[in-house]
């Protein structure tokens, strides 16, 4: 088991390991009267909770997805921990993809003003993304996690065994956020994807560690700089301004990584625009996407509707919407407000 620290608003300890999972729980359970297990419906079918610890275990099983981010789940949790006598002193343990983590962690930060929680992702977006870095949140009907507060777990419980519950399509789209790590941050990570299909990476579990842990590497140097994204942070957004614009028009029908992957090739035609971003290294957008069977285009007649869905982005500001542009491998920009004519032109070379 390998561990990466991350220091933000508290230390939280990252720990990697395969088919360690419970064993890491049971350590991060000890000392704790009591711990409520937030856990969605799939995930919560792979699991007995045969847990050998002397807390006293709650289980809540919330809706698979997107759908477990809600307002009506939030409030059935609160009156849940409520009714079950949750202090300070407890834990509270988030096991699912990132949806369940988010929410998890949100019911974590605002009850009782903010107890300590766990996040057992097992996604890879989860593992690479949403656990990591103390964000948490949920939807909102104008918009997806605009919701939420920055609140980290103590403990992210990384563990790839989960990861043969997946099906090769969220395996994919995981990969996504790795590969947008590689794009901002660390080329590596596109050295070790270059040239492969998804079936190639999946079956190489070696390959797989290594790119979790790259990824997570450079969420947590950059979250450990800026924690409340005041600025730097906005690069882990690379590829996201017009990504949660398409969740919100597919009303959530693609996935979050489905999404950016869309989002990742929109954003590099536009660097190529304003940033001078090399022909070539767009093209390696699409032929890396591409390779690991993600898509990397949109409906045509869509522009006008995502077009005001743009503002509601977490980074706009104001009537400013602002765009993270890649200057080159691991440099990245931003641009501010860019003409909505310039926009449908861009957007016309990720269409379909």
């Amino acid at each position: 088991m390998s561990t990466i620290t991350i220091k933000a608003d508290r230390i939280s300890q990252v720990h990697i390991s395969d088919g360690e999972w419970d064993l890491a729980l049971e350590k991060a359970l000890d000392g704790r009267a009591r711990a409520a297990i937030i856990v969605s419906e799939t995930i919560a079918s792979h699991i007995n909770f045969e847990i050998e610890s002397d807390t006293d275990i709650h289980i809540f099983t919330i809706p698979d997805g997107e759908e477990g981010k809600s307002s009506r789940t939030l409030l059935k949790l609160w009156d849940w921990l409520g009714a079950a006598g949750f202090t300070r002193s407890d834990l509270i343990v988030g096991i699912g993809g990132g949806a369940t983590t988010d929410i998890a962690g949100f019911a974590a930060a605002t009850w009782l003003r903010g107890i300590d929680w766990v996040a057992v992702p097992t996604s890879v977006a989860g593992m690479v993304d949403a656990a990591i870095g103390g964000k948490t949140g949920m939807n909102s009907d104008y918009g997806k996690n605009l919701i939420g507060s920055f609140h980290s777990p103590i403990h992210v419980i990384v563990d790839t065994s989960w990861l043969t519950t997946l099906s090769d399509r969220d395996f994919a789209a995981g990969l996504a956020e790795v590969i947008k790590c590689g794009f901002i941050a660390d080329k590596k990570i596109l050295d070790l994807v270059e040239g492969k299909e998804l079936s190639q990476i999946r079956n190489d579990n070696d390959l797989v560690t290594q790119l979790i842990t790259a990824a997570i590497n450079v969420k947590a140097s950059v979250v450990s700089a800026d924690f409340k994204e005041s600025f730097h942070r906005e690069v882990l957004n690379y590829g996201h301004t017009l990504a949660h614009a398409i969740e919100i028009d597919s009303k959530y029908s693609l996935r979050h990584g489905e999404a950016v992957s869309i989002g990742m090739v929109f954003a590099a035609e536009l660097s190529h625009t304003h940033a001078s971003l090399s022909k070539e290294i767009v093209d390696q957008h699409r032929r890396i996407l591409n390779n690991l069977n993600l898509p990397i285009s949109y409906e045509a007649q869509a522009w006008t509707r995502l077009l005001p869905l743009l503002s509601l982005d977490k980074k706009a500001r104001g009537r400013t919407i602002r765009f993270v542009l890649l200057e080159a491998l691991e440099k990245t920009g931003r641009l501010d407000s860019p003409g909505e004519r310039e926009l449908s032109a861009i957007y016309e070379r990720v269409s379909k």
